[in-house]
């Protein structure tokens, strides 16, 4: 009996026994590299996400110029007989930035950029700034092909006007037409995501 019990005891202080070095740094590599995996993949998942955030900001802010245009949003620097009319502005050439715009100023359907957005009494209301990802290009598409399009070059204003929900598209050029709508496209810094505003000339406006 006392044999078998010291076996026992044995037994016991053997299972005890620690890792060896080698079994250690096996483990402690195979968790690095798992670390470093779902690491990578985080980063590229929320590249992603912030693509996907900015083309729906975006596409909600001129939601917001439709919506302003259509309820009568009045403007306190608006001259008389105006007419609601907002917008929003693109310039290719500053890619980090796009602007939220009241159409008062000579009330052409486009942006005009003259006064700036610190003067207080020009057409901007807002100049959003885009901290993670870019606009990248904006096209005149036909539907089912957007890749033989024509590219805006410098600028784009989306501009609605009450009564009319539709969109007025105006490059520096002037008004554009003879297309089936409008897409911006986003990219992240390094330009392997991107993310596609469509704006119709109807008013619909479609994130992809």
């Amino acid at each position: 009996m006392i044999k078998k019990i010291h076996n026992f005891k044995f037994v016991i202080r053997n299972c005890q026994k620690g890792m060896t070095y080698v079994e250690l740094i096996v483990v402690l590599s195979i968790f690095a590299v798992m670390s470093s995996i779902v690491l990578f993949n985080h980063g590229k998942f929320q590249a992603k996400v912030d693509i996907k955030n900015l083309a729906n900001d975006i596409a909600l802010k001129i939601v917001e110029a439709q919506k302003s245009a259509m309820s009568g949003k009045w403007n306190t620097n608006a001259p008389s007989g105006w007419k609601p009319s907002y917008g929003v502005y693109f310039d290719l050439s500053v890619p980090n930035h796009f602007i939220y715009f009241a159409d008062f100023v000579d009330i052409n359907k486009q942006y005009d950029a003259g006064s700036g957005c610190s003067t207080g009494g020009g057409e901007c209301l807002d100049d959003i700034e885009i901290t993670k990802g870019k606009i990248s290009k904006i096209e005149e598409c036909l539907i089912g092909d957007c890749s033989s399009s024509a590219s805006i070059s410098s600028s784009l204003s989306i501009t609605f006007t009450r009564p009319n929900s539709g969109a007025v598209f105006y490059d520096s050029g002037g008004e554009l037409t003879g297309f089936d709508y409008m897409q911006i496209t986003v990219s992240s810094a390094d330009s392997s995501f991107n993310g596609y505003i469509k704006i119709y000339p109807s008013g619909r406006i479609q994130v992809n």
